[in-house]
């Protein structure tokens, strides 16, 4: 008998692959059930299983005994294969792999202790962060089959650069521990036991033939061991192996051009590999199994969601290698021939979320349709759930969402963060707020405490830890004393569940075990169950429980502030995965999700360059010439592999491509992959702006009417208002009217930068206190500062930035006020006067008011900026002053009577005419230009506030938006009044 050949395979990308590999399979040995159950299947990955799995399910039409099912990339690869891989009597059983966690923490305490011994110590949660890029590295190299000493040997014909250097020798280190540390553990890399077993399988089978037949199906894998495996399992008598996709039309120079290509014999150079090209993956595995691609055979069998030929062959061209695509412009109208592709460009990432839910929503309108959506974007995949839900529809992302991103992920960071910052508000009020937090009958109760406390903690940030809230809730503002009663009601209960917590992380540098339980157990007792219900949960238990173990092994001590990032890295890497029970005909893959998958409409979302093709990530640890010379994969290998699974996608009867023009944060650039379908198309590339018509119509209300400038009018007016307030009445009456009658008031933001108003504050509170207990003596002033400046709950900005300008500020009070002692003296400070008048209470509050020799009053007011302009005066604005002097002249300030004769503004601001700061500023100073006469200053005031009164305050004057927007700079009502809306159009 002719020697059997090896039985290699391909399915064209126009197939789907599933069904075509079952419908062979069916064909050839379903004649007899136990037959096909005798057999076994081996398939990249769980996903791909259940792909076969269900196309067992289509094509039998009732019961069926299936084949094996074995992935090949399973962790209990020996287990899935049963007796196959039980060692024989001379072999040895391998050593169980090292769990995942366990190795990354020996990792990374090993990186920490060879980066100290450099002089370059790092944090545990960036030793950890070294750690996962340090063990993807070994595994390429134990993947690979390429020892780690030889790293040692390499022989570089240029020096590399310091940093590499560096990198070089730590890894050299790091890797030389590693085996006594797994020989101490009893493991072994998970990478380098699955590469033995398949070693194993492969011997196992050439000595002993199974009974029934292996199929390996859809592996793209090159790495040694799955290629020797492939290589026995084609050998078999009974074996075949199926690739997906191997290009066999493509032209000899093409093929040969991907490489990996021999050295040059006169200069021992190789020609660089088109790694980026979707068949130089299945073009190396078919090298290392020994095969030329003339061995490879087309499937027969076809399936019910095929495209069609011409459609392949046009994916074909479309994605040629670079230097080859210049045979577009020759090629024949059906080579270039894209039927059945759609493209859809929106404006918004958002925009194309709402599209492909629409697009998936349409599919449903035809029987039995099938669609799927597929994205390495999983933010694009959640919108697009989001937006099926509208219409009640249920859609898997059958690629999972990170933890970190989930509700129990973002409760632990959030808990790590806050007690890392001395609970700092922001931290904590993110906490309190967490939708995890208390989630049960009191939530109700819990939220109302949470919000009187996110009120109370407004402003600049009061001292750190718990005992600083506590003083900050004694001590605040006499003001605010409401406020702070609400929260000091809620907030003993709140201080006890964090009191643990506090207390760990107050410690400093621990062992990271102590402070992962302890923020288990607070986290257990802000949420209770709750915490750890549902998948989320579940992963975030399993993975604090298995940190709170492995964490021994990981670096001794670990800073409190690396608690978070070090969960957020852990986190980031655990997938969780809704449970099964979307629509049965929809589907969201990520790209390993989709491989071997079909659908009647494929939508390739997300195609954008950055997201797919993703960015290639740096190694840190190895150059890229190292890598080459050892023979690792290059960086960009992954773009021939999301090329690939690109291809694939596109088989499909039918296909949306679609892609934003905008991110989240700038504009994006078309990915390579739609570029290449544009350009091969041409004139032909089918776009389809209904698709986007439909989508933008969904929201659309059909017209926009914008407000009209508010003028309120109502018949309840306010009958008491601050000189302070006046401007605003005059200048933007609706302010008025938002803070006076709807009772709308600005609030300070969280953990807010210190504002004008709190330095004022600070000022006044000063003087006040150098007055009324040191009788303004000049020696009493400046200590008064320095206990402000070095108050804990003083912001440090505040100490840096101001405090120079206010030291040197308040010794020009100081000074100020004794050179003025011989003609005048202090009378009151920061007194309070109401005073009614045409028919309103007019309330007034002075900084200062001094007595001259004469007994005439001098009104003062301080100002940390620069005051009125003598102009702004002149328009009947600024006139706080006169209005002062009004009060006082008519007795309503406690122990001060006379006749108002100066109005000076202090101001603490720059004096450029003296180059320091302070200055004094007055509205009646005759050296002046125009001054106003101080004898008729406060019967201008009085005027002035005469003719607002009457207007808005007893007459029925519209409380107008923005009438004198020169004079109306703060825009804290903006919103309310929908300015943008009508300002300019009038």
């Amino acid at each position: 008998m002719p020697e059997r050949g090896l039985a290699l395979y391909t399915i064209p990308a126009q197939r789907a692959f599933a069904d075509s590999l079952v419908a062979g399979l069916m064909k050839r040995y379903g004649d007899d059930p136990l037959r096909l159950a005798r057999g076994m299947v081996l398939l990249p990955n769980n996903r791909g299983r259940r792909a076969v799995q269900d196309a067992f399910v289509r094509a039998s039409g009732g019961g069926l005994l299936l084949p094996r099912l074995v992935t090949i990339g399973d962790p209990s690869l020996d287990e899935a294969a049963g007796a196959m891989l039980d060692p024989a009597d001379d072999e040895a059983p391998l050593p169980p792999p090292v769990a995942p966690l366990a190795r990354r923490m020996v990792l990374a305490r090993l990186v920490g202790e060879a980066r100290t011994r450099e002089g370059a110590p790092v944090t545990a949660d960036e030793a950890v962060r070294l750690a996962g890029a340090l063990a993807r590295t070994l595994d390429q190299l134990l993947v690979e089959g390429i020892p780690p000493e030889r790293l040692r040997k390499l022989e570089l014909t240029e020096a590399l650069s310091e940093h590499w250097d560096r990198a070089r020798e730590l890894f050299e280190l790091v890797i030389d521990r590693w085996p006594a540390e797994l020989s101490r553990i009893g493991a072994t890399d998970a990478a380098e036991r699955r590469a033995r077993m398949l070693e194993r399988l492969a011997a196992r089978w050439k000595e002993l033939p199974p009974a029934g037949f292996v199929c390996a199906a859809g592996i793209s894998d090159p790495a040694p061991a799955v290629a020797a495996l492939l290589r026995g399992t084609a050998e078999l008598p009974e074996g075949t192996v199926v690739f997906q996709d191997l290009a066999l039309e493509m032209p000899a120079e093409e093929w040969d051009a991907l490489g990996p290509h021999k050295p040059d014999p006169d200069t021992d150079l190789r020609k660089r590999s088109i790694e980026t090209h979707p068949q130089f993956q299945l073009k190396l595995l078919l090298d290392r199994i020994g095969a030329g691609r003339g061995e490879v055979r087309q499937w027969s069998a076809g399936s019910d969601h095929d495209a069609s030929l011409a459609r392949g062959r046009a994916i074909a061209n479309a994605l040629a290698p670079a230097d080859f695509t210049g045979k577009w412009t020759t090629l024949d109208a059906d080579r270039r021939r894209l039927a059945g592709i759609r493209a859809v460009e929106l404006a918004t990432a958002a925009d194309e979320a709402q599209t492909i839910a629409l697009a998936l929503r349409e599919a449903l309108e035809t029987p039995w349709r099938t669609a799927a959506l597929v994205t390495p974007d999983r933010a694009l995949a959640e919108r697009v759930a989001a937006h099926c839900a509208r219409w009640g529809i249920a859609i898997d992302d059958t690629a999972g969402r990170p933890l970190a991103t989930r509700a129990p992920g973002t409760l632990l960071t959030v808990l790590a963060e806050a007690a890392a910052q001395d609970f700092a508000p922001l931290a904590l009020l993110a906490l309190l707020k967490h939708p995890l937090v208390q989630n049960g009958p009191p939530r109700t109760l819990w939220l109302d405490g949470a919000r009187a406390l996110d009120r109370a903690l407004r402003g600049p940030r009061p001292a750190p830890g718990l005992g600083g809230v506590d003083a900050h809730l004694r001590d605040g503002d006499e003001r605010e004393a409401q406020i702070r009663a609400a929260a000091l009601l809620a907030w003993p209960d709140i201080r006890a569940l964090l009191e643990p917590i506090a207390q760990c992380f107050g410690e400093g540098e621990q062992p990271l075990t102590a402070m992962i339980a302890t923020l288990r157990e607070t986290a257990q007792a802000l949420c209770g169950d709750m915490l750890w219900a549902g998948p989320a949960g579940r992963a975030a238990a399993e993975l604090l429980a298995e940190l709170e173990i492995q964490a021994a092994n990981g670096p001794p001590l670990a800073d409190p502030a690396s608690v978070a990032p070090l969960l957020r890295t852990l986190m980031e890497e655990v997938a969780v995965r809704p449970p099964q029970g979307g629509h049965p005909r929809l589907a969201i893959y990520g790209l390993i999700e989709a491989r071997l998958q079909s659908a009647d409409l494929m939508i390739l979302g997300g195609l954008n360059e950055g997201t797919w093709p993703a960015i290639a990530q740096p190694d840190p640890w190895l150059a890229p010439r190292i890598r080459a010379e050892l023979g690792l994969p290059g960086l960009e290998r992954n773009i021939g592999v999301a090329a690939h699974d690109f291809a694939n996608a596109l088989g499909a009867p039918y296909v949306l491509i679609t892609r934003s023009r905008r991110d989240g944060r700038s504009p994006t650039l078309a990915s390579r992959f739609w570029l290449r379908l544009e350009a091969l198309a041409g004139e032909r590339f089918d776009y389809a702006p209904d698709l986007a018509r439909w989508a933008a119509a969904i929201d659309d209300p059909g017209e926009h009417l914008p407000a009209d400038r508010p003028a309120p009018a109502p018949e309840d007016r306010p009958h008491r208002i601050s000189v302070t307030e006046v401007d605003t009445l005059k200048a933007d009456p609706f302010a008025f009217y938002a803070r006076k009658v709807l009772k709308v008031s600005p609030i300070d933001a969280v953990d807010a930068d210190p504002s004008p108003a709190w330095r004022g504050n600070q000022v006044h509170a000063i003087l006040q206190d150098w007055f009324e207990q040191d009788a303004a003596a000049p020696a009493a002033l400046r200590p008064r500062v320095e206990r402000l400046l070095t108050d804990q709950r003083t912001h440090p900005m505040i100490r840096a930035l101001w405090g120079p300008r206010l030291r040197e500020a308040i010794d020009w009070v100081a000074g100020e006020v004794e050179a003025r002692a011989s003609e005048r003296s202090i009378l009151a400070v920061e007194g309070r006067g109401t005073l009614e008048l045409f028919g309103v209470e007019l309330t007034g509050r002075f900084d200062r008011i001094d007595r001259r020799d004469d007994g005439s009053l001098v009104v003062v007011d301080y100002k940390t900026g620069q005051p009125p302009s003598i102009a702004a005066v002149r328009e009947g604005f600024s006139l706080q002053l006169g209005l002062l002097g009004l009060i006082a002249e008519r007795g309503k300030f406690a122990n001060v009577t006379g006749t108002a004769t100066g109005f000076e503004y202090w101001s603490l601001a720059r004096n450029y005419r003296s180059g320091g700061f302070g200055y004094v500023e007055s509205p009646c100073d005759p050296k002046k230009r125009d001054p106003i006469p101080a004898d008729e200053f406060v019967a201008r005031a009085t005027r002035n506030f005469e003719g607002a009164a009457a207007k808005w305050l007893t007459g029925t004057e519209p409380f107008t938006a923005k009438l004198r927007p020169e004079y109306a700079p703060y825009g804290d009502y903006d919103q309310l009044m929908r300015r943008d809306e009508w300002y300019g159009r009038e």
